[in-house]
């Protein structure tokens, strides 16, 4: 019997049917943002329940986003932490960002998120240059792909022992199992991914929700 199914548009809608409601600004950010060049950027609702319910489950209080886009997993994130969580989201659009601003203001969270706007290894690096190593619990890497091997370990270096990165488009469509396919991003996330399996400083698995999650565990 296949350990695996293929999810298609009918497993789809009974998954979307057992999850909880999509809150109310979340949903209004994902209707804004659907219509923007780049809206396939935004996580989806499936994966924004799975990264809720990790994030109270690992009781994380103190969290790091690298790629804001318009604020939606910036926001899903505000939403599942304690009241005394704060989220360090990085990013360097002023003009996506606004929007997240606002939309983190309608939910009543954004006296949660400290939006730096700059270089996200600027950011991290500045973290770790002030004492911040080892202090986080739990950091979502959804930017360029070419850079996530740096936001990589830099946030590894400020998680906590038991934190967990989350990593966004590790499966990358497919791309990365096919190796004809030689786009800079797609060897990029391959690299990472051989990079991660074998890596002994953490435990890992590879989830086949929206384009791929990769999470792990530090040691």
């Amino acid at each position: 019997m296949s350990r695996w199914i293929r999810v298609d548009a009918t497993i789809n809608q009974y998954i979307s049917d057992h999850l909880g409601a999509e809150h109310p600004v979340l949903q209004a950010l994902r209707e804004r943002t659907a219509p923007m060049e780049g809206a396939g950027m935004q996580i989806s609702h499936e994966q924004a329940c799975f990264m809720s319910t990790l994030l109270r489950a690992i009781g994380a209080r103190r969290t790091l986003e690298i790629g804001v886009f318009t604020g939606y997993s910036a926001l899903m994130t505000a939403l599942a932490l304690p009241e005394d969580g704060r989220l360090i989201a990085c990013d360097i659009s002023e003009e996506w960002t606004r929007i997240a601003r606002d939309y983190w203001q309608r939910a009543g969270v954004a006296d949660k998120i400290d939006l730096r706007l700059a270089p996200a290894a600027d950011t991290l690096q500045a973290l770790l240059d002030a004492g911040e190593a080892s202090s986080f619990d739990f950091a979502f890497i959804d930017a360029d792909k070419t850079g996530y091997e740096t936001y990589y370990e830099l946030c590894l270096k400020l998680l906590r022992p038991g934190g967990v990165i989350a990593l966004d488009n590790c499966l990358w469509g497919g791309r990365v199992a096919d190796a004809g396919d030689q786009d800079e991003d797609t060897r990029a996330i391959r690299a990472l991914n051989d990079r991660i399996a074998a890596d002994s400083r953490v435990d890992a698995s590879l989830i086949p929700v929206g384009d791929g999650v990769y999470l792990v565990s530090k040691r």
